[in-house]
């Protein structure tokens, strides 16, 4: 991890919050509010780590728990395309959109007088880095929260929101400054913070030629010498340019298109060319296959009932080790999925219309192979209005109505964030709830760009405020660094998440990303060692390990006792 040498703050002004330890620095890239709020929501929870997550959002207005709505909104949200959603923090209305930097210090400020405190941090944190960008004639006016250009003049002019919470030490949400803004809906379709008088400014508005990245840098550094005890930061950044042209059609909300497999994606993300397919694999990465009369019962199993399992459709080098304990993946909602992953070998067409009877057929497969624990998973369905959640619940429903006693674990998509979705899901209660973040947050938008890192990290937070037992999976030897799994490996943590796992990528054809490494078993031992360190209670790390392997003994290792519902 990356130890910056500490440097004191320019301001005069005395350190107002407690020194912090590592500051895990996330450039996110552009989020919907609401799956920052449950990321953010799930680290303030949790409180082990300091995070300041630096994103975008799409256009948003929120208001706090003293807003005069009636007064301060003067647009129809959905007219100017904006979202309006109310938040458990200080402050007014304001307004989050492209072109905007929006912080959340996720810090353990614990002392007295520490609101008032850490809103005077944050606004020098802004001041501090808005004067590294060449902004001069910054800071505070009295009586007025947040930071402002040229606050001694006749016409002061606000440049950054700071809006926080506070509870038993903890801070959350944070603040809103303006880089390239679109001012219109600061000026004409809100009152923003209530303050009708003075004027909001840009750092475009002031003439400062800039861009958001580089504000960002400023930002973080200047953040890292007033929060962290040593001038210690680990930061990952998304990829910053995310092209559309990767998405496949349905995620662009264009219906079927051609299958989008770009293997440029990798070197766009700073990777160099990988290993060639027919490099010879080391001897751990060869599986033992041996199919025996029980591999053959559970295929003659799935056959007869017109299944088909992830062990098979994704080539899991496992699958006679599994199969031979009886136990099988089924993927349900068919063999198409919507998107264009760059590492995984499921099909790509047009998907056929979900199957009513596939519930049933799973349950009776599950009853007849006398499975205890049994695995789901799916593909991406973007083309249904819910993502396919509603199906999975039914499959879910349909097992316990068969054999009450099987404890269920359903590896899911995301359902492109959608919290009603996910809700059809988690009102079943599943015993594990799984889903991949797949890899580190650098190289997210080469190898699944339909997806996100902040999206699953979300997905897997509200999960865990649903009650649920919350499990993720990483593949390296992508071209990603021991410093970006160990941040990710920390990420997942911060979540409260229960399970991971961490297997080797391996290249399934010459059309997908290629192999940068294989990676030596001694460095799996490592980080399963140090992912249970950070409070995640299981973690299964090997070469071949996947997504559903051993997963019954991992979710017996982290509630060994029989789960009552």
């Amino acid at each position: 991890m990356t130890e910056r040498a500490d440097v004191m703050p320019r301001s005069e002004h005395p350190r107002s919050d407690g020194p912090v330890q590592h500051l895990h620095v996330r450039w996110l890239g552009r989020v919907p509010y609401a799956e920052a709020l449950e990321v953010q929501t799930a680290m303030f929870e949790r409180g082990s780590q300091q995070h300041l997550l630096l994103m975008e959002h799409p256009h948003v207005f929120t208001y706090g728990r003293s807003c005069d709505l009636g007064a301060n909104l003067r647009c129809d949200p959905p007219a100017v395309g904006a979202q309006l959603i109310g938040v458990n923090r200080g402050g007014d209305i304001t307004y989050h959109g492209p072109g905007q930097l929006v912080g959340y210090p996720l810090l353990n400020v614990g002392h007295r007088f520490a609101a008032a405190n850490h809103v005077h941090g944050v606004e020098q944190v802004i001041i501090d880095a808005l004067e590294a960008v060449g902004l001069d004639s910054v800071g505070r006016l009295d009586g007025y929260p947040g930071v402002w250009v040229d606050p001694d003049h006749a016409r002061p002019r606000k440049i950054a929101a700071v809006g926080v919470r506070l509870a038993e030490g903890r801070t959350m949400h944070g603040f809103a400054l303006n880089v390239t803004t679109d001012l219109r809906f600061l000026s004409e379709y809100i009152v923003p913070c209530g303050i009708a008088d003075l004027p909001v400014t840009s750092l475009e508005r002031e003439g400062i030629d800039v861009g958001l990245r580089e504000v960002a840098d400023a930002v973080a550094e200047a953040a890292v010498r007033r929060w962290s005890s040593a001038g210690l930061c680990e930061r990952q950044d998304v990829a910053w340019h995310h092209r559309p042209e990767d998405l496949t059609a349905f995620s662009r909300g264009e219906g079927p298109g051609r299958a989008v497999r770009l293997t440029s994606r990798l070197e766009a993300a700073g990777v160099a060319a990988g290993l060639a397919l027919e490099t010879r694999k080391p001897e751990w990465l060869r599986p033992r296959v041996h199919h025996g009369p029980e591999v053959l019962a559970v295929r003659q199993t799935l056959r007869e009932l017109d299944l088909v399992t992830v062990c098979e459709d994704a080539g899991c080098p496992n699958l006679s080790e599994c199969w031979s304990e009886g136990t099988a993946t089924f993927m349900v909602l068919g063999d198409r999925c919507t998107r264009a992953c760059g590492f995984c070998l499921v099909d790509t067409r047009k998907p056929i219309a979900p199957d009513p009877g596939e519930p049933m057929r799973v349950a009776s497969a599950v009853a007849r192979l006398g499975l205890e624990y049994a695995v789901l998973t799916m593909v991406a369905r973007d083309d249904l209005a819910d993502g396919g959640m509603s199906h999975m619940a039914a499959c879910v429903e349909a097992i316990r109505a068969t054999t009450a006693a099987t404890r269920v674990e359903t590896l899911i998509s995301d359902a492109k964030g959608d919290r009603e979705s996910l809700e059809l899901l988690f009102a079943v209660g599943p015993d594990v709830l799984n889903h991949n973040i797949e890899t580190v947050a650098r190289l997210q938008r080469a190898v699944r760009p339909s997806a996100g890192y902040a999206r699953s990290l979300s997905v897997l937070s509200a999960a865990k405020r649903a009650g649920l037992l919350i499990k993720s999976s990483l593949m390296v030897g992508m071209g990603e660094t021991d410093d970006e799994v160990i941040g990710c490996l920390g990420d997942l943590a911060a979540i409260g998440t229960d399970i991971v796992t961490i297997g080797q990528y391996l290249r399934p054809t010459s059309n997908h990303l290629a192999v940068a490494r294989w990676v030596e078993p001694a460095e799996f031992d490592r980080w399963k060692r140090y992912g249970e360190q950070l409070g995640i209670g299981h973690v299964e790390a090997s070469p071949l390990t996947r997504s559903s392997y051993h997963a019954r003994s991992a979710a017996q290792q982290v509630t060994p006792v029989t789960l009552t519902r």
